[in-house]
């Protein structure tokens, strides 16, 4: 896969170029800034992968599970009500909220789970914001036999009470953090340690395209499914590719796996950061839209820290999008002008959650609501011809409890 891209000037043409390079970098983005420690764990990591992705017996195993046990292809779906709503472009939904475990999250814990039983690991060890990536890897591990073990801040267990004891009913042992800011971040903090202590039988399962080499690039790869199912299908039933694509990002992994497919054509991109209640410090995970480039979790990417380079409190309504950091190919996509990134507020997901659910019977995840508000925003201002396809990238089961003391149901 790759994503180093430029304009050629004769052709108008995107041209892509194979990233990342040998160190694990996107342009100045990515590499391993790790302690010595772990470099050994994480390059058989990164060699293990490189076999498996040539082996044709993994790939072969690794794509009848996407068919058989996810459920793959996702469809992808026109929201026909809702963009009547609205009025102005067509909006199309790709589907991956009705992957089984009920986000996109298992087009990659299935890959991590098979290349962990490759390398004889007996666990999986995993951070979870919203739950869905902590479901999916005890999910996979529960299919292949190993042990999983679920790292996960004390005020997303409070939201995501659904999904812990998803974890739990599936085997995992869920560890609570309650250090720090008690989310996402401080859960990935207290999986790094747990993974060092004892990486001679565990794999550390990341949840997004974030993290040292080779996990930005692997978490992509095994999400590119999402895109190259949603092009092919838009051929297929439009005779054309959309005009926008749209998807929420936190540490990106959903969006990755859409834009991918499309980066050699003429489509717009949108990746949608959550704004939260405010710009203020604290109030928002708007990475790629108020950071500066820093290291965190042993990557180089945009950041939102203080003068020091500690990363700031951060807030989402949404437990998955809550992450200081961003995966740097979305950094080096930022960059290069290939992708846009916008916001979408606390208030403004809420909207778009409410609405899709009474148009068109589909809850979304809070997450995937940002990206739907962004398609809301914009919709009514393009032509009628136009069109949008938004990655639905999980369902909003897990959020229906918290989203009742938010909003009004009458």
């Amino acid at each position: 896969m790759a994503t180093s891209i430029h304009d050629d000037s004769e052709t108008g043409k995107v041209i892509l170029g194979e990233l990342p390079d040998s160190k694990g970098y996107f342009g100045e983005y990515g590499g391993q800034l790790i302690p010595p420690e772990l470099k050994q764990a994480i390059d058989e990591v990164a060699a293990a992968y490189e076999e498996a992705k040539h082996d044709p017996a993994f790939q072969r195993e690794y794509k009848d599970l996407l068919s058989e046990y996810v459920g793959r292809p996702s469809p992808i779906f026109f929201a026909k009500r809702l963009t009547n709503t609205l009025g102005g472009a067509k909006i199309f939904l790709k589907r991956e909220d009705l992957n089984h475990t009920g986000a996109h999250k298992i087009n990659h814990t299935l890959g991590e789970a098979l290349l962990a039983k490759r390398m004889g690991k007996t666990k999986l060890l995993a951070e979870t914001g919203a739950g869905q990536h902590g479901v999916a890897l005890a999910t996979a591990a529960a299919l292949t036999g190993l042990d999983c073990e679920i790292h996960m801040g004390a005020i997303d267990i409070e939201k995501q009470h659904q999904n812990v004891l998803r974890m739990r009913m599936l085997g995992a042992t869920v560890i609570p953090i309650e250090g720090g800011g008690r989310c996402l971040k401080d859960a990935v903090d207290s999986a790094f340690s747990a993974f060092i202590a004892d990486h001679e039988h565990t794999f550390f399962g990341i949840g997004s395209v974030v993290g040292p080499h080779p996990y930005p690039m692997m978490v992509r790869d095994f999400q590119s499914i999402v895109g190259e199912e949603a092009r092919r299908q838009m051929i297929e039933r439009e005779g054309r590719l959309p005009d926008t694509l749209i998807a929420c990002v936190g540490g990106g992994s959903n969006a990755i796996g859409l834009f991918t497919a499309f980066l050699n054509d003429k489509v717009d991109m949108v990746g949608v950061e959550p704004a939260g209640r405010s710009f203020k410090k604290g109030d928002h995970a708007a990475t790629l839209t108020l950071g500066t480039p820093g290291a965190i979790h042993g990557m180089f990417t945009y950041l939102l820290q203080d003068a020091e380079g500690t990363p700031d409190p951060v807030h989402s309504v949404a437990s998955g999008l809550d992450y200081p950091g961003v995966g740097p190919e979305h950094a080096h996509l930022k960059d290069t002008g290939r992708v846009t990134y916008a916001t979408a507020t606390d208030e403004e997901a809420l909207e778009a959650f409410s609405l899709l659910s009474k148009t068109e019977g589909i809850i979304p995840a809070l997450e995937s609501a940002h990206a739907v508000a962004y398609a809301m925003k914009i919709a009514p201002n393009m032509d009628k011809d136009a069109i949008i396809l938004v990655n639905l990238s999980g369902r909003g089961d897990k959020d229906i409890d918290y989203v009742a003391d938010l909003i009004r149901l009458d």
